[in-house]
C-alpha cells in the first residue's frame, strides 16, 4: 500500500473517530432512508416483472331457465312480448338513463346489434322507470335502432328477471332459454366470445 492511500485511510479513520458520535445521532434517520429506497426499489421491480393488466369487464354467467313471460310497451306505444321474437336471439338489457355503466354499454350494444341484426339477433333494452320523455331523448342521443320498451313499474326487473342491478342483461337463445346472465358493463369482446356462437347456432 502506498504511503498517500494510508494517508487517505487514516484521515477517513480520524474524521469517523472524531465525528463519530454525530454521525450515531442520524443512524436511525439513515437506516429509515435506506429501507425506504430499498422498498421502492422492490416494487419498482415487481411491477416491470408483473403481467399487462387483464380486461376487468364483467364475464356472463351460464344459466338454464325457459324465458320468462314478458309484455310492456315500446315508445311508439305498441305493446310488444318477448314470445314475439321466438326464432331469433335476444339481448334484453335492464337499464336506466342515470346509470353511468348503462349508459358506456349503449354504443357497445348498437354496434353489436347492427353487426348481427340480420342473422336473426337483437337486443331488446327496457327502461327501468324513468320518464317517457327522459327514455325518448336518451335514445335520440345514443341513435339507438334496436326496440326500447318502458317499464315504469319495475315488472321485468322485479318480476320477470328478479335483479335489482343495472345494468343486467339475459341472452335468450332461439328456442326460448335463457343461456347467459350479464351484470355490469358489457364490452364487444365479451358479445363476440359468449353471444356470437349462440347466435349462430341452428342459422
Amino acid at each position: 500500500m502506498t504511503e498517500e492511500c494510508r494517508g487517505i485511510l487514516f484521515s477517513a479513520w480520524y474524521v469517523i473517530q472524531k465525528q463519530g458520535y454525530k454521525l450515531r445521532k442520524f443512524t436511525p434517520l439513515f437506516l429509515l432512508g435506506l429501507g425506504l429506497i430499498l422498498i421502492g426499489a422492490s416494487v419498482y421491480f415487481i411491477m416491470q416483472d408483473a403481467p399487462p393488466q387483464t380486461d376487468l369487464t364483467t364475464v356472463p354467467v351460464q344459466v338454464n331457465f325457459s324465458s320468462p313471460e314478458l309484455t310492456l310497451t315500446d315508445i311508439q306505444g305498441v305493446t310488444r312480448s318477448l314470445a314475439d321474437y321466438r326464432g331469433q336471439v335476444v339481448l334484453v338489457n335492464l337499464w336506466a338513463t342515470w346509470c353511468p355503466p348503462c349508459k358506456a354499454e349503449m354504443p357497445t350494444l348498437q354496434a353489436y346489434h347492427d353487426k348481427y341484426a340480420d342473422k336473426g339477433f337483437t337486443v331488446i333494452a327496457v327502461n327501468d322507470g324513468d320518464p317517457t320523455p327522459d327514455v325518448v331523448q336518451f335514445v335520440k342521443d345514443y341513435q339507438l335502432t334496436f326496440p326500447v320498451w318502458l317499464d315504469p313499474t319495475y315488472i321485468a326487473t322485479e318480476d320477470a328477471f328478479k335483479t335489482l342491478n343495472l345494468p343486467s342483461s339475459f341472452v335468450i337463445d332461439r328456442e326460448g332459454i335463457v343461456r347467459l346472465s350479464w351484470v355490469g358493463e358489457i364490452n364487444s369482446k365479451m358479445l363476440e366470445k359468449y353471444v356470437t356462437p349462440i347466435i349462430k347456432e341452428q342459422q
